[in-house]
């Protein structure tokens, strides 16, 4: 090769270094120059056609009695060890040690960290990531695993598509507060912004999961974030957990994407993506329509009312029943004023007696 054409390679390959500079080293944001609109430019599986989150229409789900309840695998026996919780600009991360594990799916899956979505205006303005039938939750807690069984660590099984499971948990606020999530919420104000890290007192993971874990939608998707890998096996928990209002506003306004040395502070808010479009796919649900249907809090009240005012009327019947027998029981008993009986012959003495008695005195 002659030294022109040596000048010519080297000089395309900075051009190439220059202007096509490497996905990870691309910063993004969920809005702004690299916002969720913008990703795919700069990682293409964004744009890909398995995406996540999705809605999840009921209607449109489809119910498979194979998929039995999820079985956490040492969420409760978490040690005296301490959990590493730690800002990344896009959200809160708690590491997980790799001795949590997650059953009942096609492998073993081991935890790898979990996190945190949140929205900005309070209750009822969105947060969540999944919706179901539209409807969003205030946040949403996903618990990462990676598939141990055929892969060494996360990094490689995060691009295979049989590579990752996803617990998915919908959050959505009333007035209690829920305990468990303070092992998070109480030490946010330590890693206020980008990059900070801090040890926290180890707890009990399957604290912050709904009780019934055998309730779940399941479908095939990605990661939430760049790069959007879809390797995810996703499960999202039809059971809500509830925290209270005060605990979702410090959700949203204790933490910084930006660094403690940035000149401008900016608010980590609103780190959820929109849904993506599920196309080719399908939703499984472990539960059948009838099974998992939901009841309002009216409905539940209504139908209080109808069991105590069926017992009431049923109590009244009962007692007009048993009264109305006493009564029936006591006619019976009472003396009678009619005249016993007569046999044949004392019939025919009164009717001797008739006759002589018309008879006019002597």
């Amino acid at each position: 090769m002659d030294c022109l054409g040596l000048f010519i390679l080297l000089m395309l390959q900075c051009f190439q270094w220059t202007t096509a500079p490497a996905a990870e080293e691309v910063s993004w944001t969920y809005t702004g120059l690299v916002g969720q609109s913008e990703w795919s430019q700069y990682f293409p599986d964004c744009g890909g056609t398995s995406q996540s989150p999705v809605d999840v229409v009921t209607t449109q789900t489809k119910y498979d009695p194979s998929l039995i309840p999820l079985t956490p695998l040492g969420y409760s026996q978490h040690g005296n060890k301490p959990f590493t919780m730690y800002n990344n600009g896009h959200t809160a991360v708690i590491e997980l040690p790799d001795w949590m594990g997650l059953g009942g799916l096609p492998w073993l899956f081991t935890a790898v960290q979990m996190h945190l979505h949140w929205g900005s205006g309070g209750p009822s303005h969105g947060g969540g990531e999944h919706t179901i039938n539209g409807l969003s939750a205030d946040a949403e807690l996903h618990v990462v695993h990676y598939n141990s069984e055929l892969y060494p660590n996360m990094s490689t099984a995060m691009t295979q598509s049989d590579g990752l499971a996803v617990l998915g948990v919908l959050i959505v606020t009333g007035e209690e507060t829920n305990p468990a999530f303070n092992n998070i919420l109480n030490y946010l104000s330590r890693i206020r912004h980008a990059d900070q890290k801090v040890s926290i007192p180890a707890f009990d993971i399957q604290s912050l999961l709904p009780k019934d874990l055998g309730r779940y939608y399941r479908y095939n998707g990605s990661l939430t974030t760049p790069p959007c890998y879809q390797s995810v096996m996703w499960t999202l928990f039809n059971e809500r957990i509830q925290i209270s209002k005060a605990q979702l506003l410090k959700m949203e306004t204790i933490l910084y994407s930006s660094k403690a040395n940035d000149p401008d502070r900016m608010l980590l808010q609103d780190n959820y993506r929109a849904t993506q479009p599920i196309n080719h796919r399908v939703a499984f649900a472990s539960f059948s329509a009838e099974s998992g249907k939901e009841l309002s809090s009216g409905e539940v009240t209504a139908i209080v009312i109808g069991v105590m005012c069926g017992c009431v009327g049923l109590a009244v019947i009962i007692r007009f029943i048993v009264k109305t027998i006493r009564s029936t029981s006591s006619w019976d008993v009472l003396p009678s004023n009619r005249p016993p009986p007569m046999n044949e012959g004392a019939r025919e003495r009164e009717r001797e007696k008739t006759r002589h008695g018309s008879e006019p005195d002597i």
